[in-house]
């Protein structure tokens, strides 16, 4: 786990995720409130855009989470982040 995707269609348009797994055609999506690591949600790569630059902090924070609340962690930062620069 290493990157964080926005989400581009679906009910969940504009949810920032934490990637846990990907495969050809696929992302697994995890947020720690509404999705767990135990059940992350599937989502077509196309639906999707990754946020590939990320700072090295938010990358090892990732690297080493381990349960939802290390996931909830990342993105309250990443969106203070965001939205902290927008003003």
């Amino acid at each position: 786990m290493d990157k964080l995707a926005k989400s581009l269609a679906g009910h969940d348009k504009d949810h920032v995720y934490v990637v846990v797994k990907e495969d050809d055609s696929n992302v697994y999506l995890a947020d720690g409130k509404s999705r767990k690591l135990d059940s992350p949600k599937r989502k077509n790569r196309k639906h999707v855009q990754l946020i590939l630059q990320l700072p090295e902090e938010y990358t090892q924070l990732l690297r080493s989470a381990a349960v939802d609340s290390d996931l909830i962690h990342v993105l309250r930062l990443y969106h203070t982040a965001v939205s902290g620069s927008k003003h």
